[in-house]
């Protein structure tokens, strides 16, 4: 069969996602004809992503968030105000008339969708045919079991519209998820992509703590701390622009590195503990790996990420990068690696089964 991907470009996530998934499908004689990646004016397409997910690689203009003054928290009202603006919605009709023409002259078997929104636009205002199977995290929240964020209000209702927009058109949703759990309606829950690379390494536990930062505004607080704790040996990833590679910070024990997928999972591999803003796809990789977690949600959709993966005891929540309370958590940590282990494992023949029977 012939798919045609369309990749949410927001972070890193959803393009791992992607790739793992592309791998499966050649592996066993299927084809990605083509990727379209919705870019937004806050981030770059990786190279990595180019580079592996072995098909070409399309960009368009795509919905951007925009963040608070400290860079860290989402803006709410700022982001639909900026989006809404009448000059952003003629770049966004663009970019679906793009996927439109793309769909047309490449006529795939079916389109996968890694939570874009602009793939349930295209399919109302020209009527796809081709059928569309959604892929991602938030479509847990359509199940009648998954309770972890029902306490969450205001944030909670916009994650929800966003994941039914980025769901239009789709004959299938596939939920990704840290555990098994019955399949709803036309929800099927099926485990993280998580790829070779990460499945492949083998972990160790040598002296420094890592961390992931998508957002810069939390640079001062792991300064502040590493100040009070210079003993502490730490490596932070970001996707700070036009900073040198690696971009040494305070003393020899902190250091800041420039983004780079390989480099990231081989320091994530040998981490005692990892420290990051929640998102789906690197909290995944580091249960993998067997690592202490702990977590400070940006937005809503990493606090649900965060209490998801606190729920089965594979991490903590924290509200600002206080290292401290990751090392505490060592001592306590209880968290069932093998099970987890398992359920990814199993990814492969379940996602076959899902795509071939469309």
């Amino acid at each position: 069969m012939k798919y045609l991907f369309v990749v949410q470009g927001d972070g890193r996530g959803h393009m791992t996602q992607a790739i793992t998934l592309s791998e499966i499908l050649q592996r066993n004689g299927h084809e990605v004809v083509e990727v379209l990646v919705g870019k937004s004016k806050e981030r770059e397409i990786p190279p990595f992503f180019v580079n592996k997910i072995q098909a070409e690689v399309k960009t368009f203009e795509t919905p951007s968030l925009i963040l608070k003054k400290n860079k860290k928290h989402l803006h709410l009202t700022k982001t639909v105000l900026y989006n809404i603006n009448p000059k952003r919605i003629r770049k966004y009709a663009k970019s679906i008339e793009m996927i439109n023409k793309r769909v047309q002259k490449l006529n795939p078997d079916a389109i996968i969708n890694f939570y874009e929104m602009l793939v349930g636009f295209t399919h109302l205002r020209y009527n796809l045919k081709t059928p569309i199977i959604s892929i991602g995290h938030q479509y847990l929240l359509k199940h009648r079991d998954y309770h972890v964020a029902d306490k969450n209000g205001k944030g909670l209702f916009f994650v929800r519209f966003q994941t039914m927009l980025c769901n239009i058109g789709a004959v299938k949703s596939l939920g990704l998820s840290f555990y098994p759990m019955q399949d709803f309606g036309n929800l099927s829950v099926v485990p993280p992509l998580i790829r070779k690379e990460v499945r492949r390494l083998q972990p160790v536990c040598k002296d420094y703590i890592l961390g992931y930062m998508v957002n810069q505004g939390y640079e001062k607080e792991v300064c502040q701390w590493h100040e009070k704790n210079p003993d502490t040996k730490l490596h932070f990833f970001w996707d700070k622009k036009n900073e040198a590679e690696p971009f040494k910070a305070v003393d020899d024990t902190l250091t800041f590195h420039a983004l780079d997928d390989e480099k990231f999972l081989k320091y994530m591999s040998q981490c005692k503990g990892y420290i990051t803003t929640a998102g789906f796809e690197s909290v995944c990789e580091a249960m993998y790996m067997d690592k202490p977690i702990m977590m400070i949600p940006a937005h809503i959709e990493q606090e649900i990420n965060a209490a998801d993966a606190v729920s089965i005891g594979a991490g903590i929540i924290g509200n600002r990068f206080d290292i401290s309370q990751l090392i505490d958590y060592f001592e306590y940590r209880n968290f069932d690696n093998k099970a987890f282990k398992k359920w990814v494992d199993s990814a492969e023949a379940i996602f076959l089964k899902q795509l071939m029977g469309i």
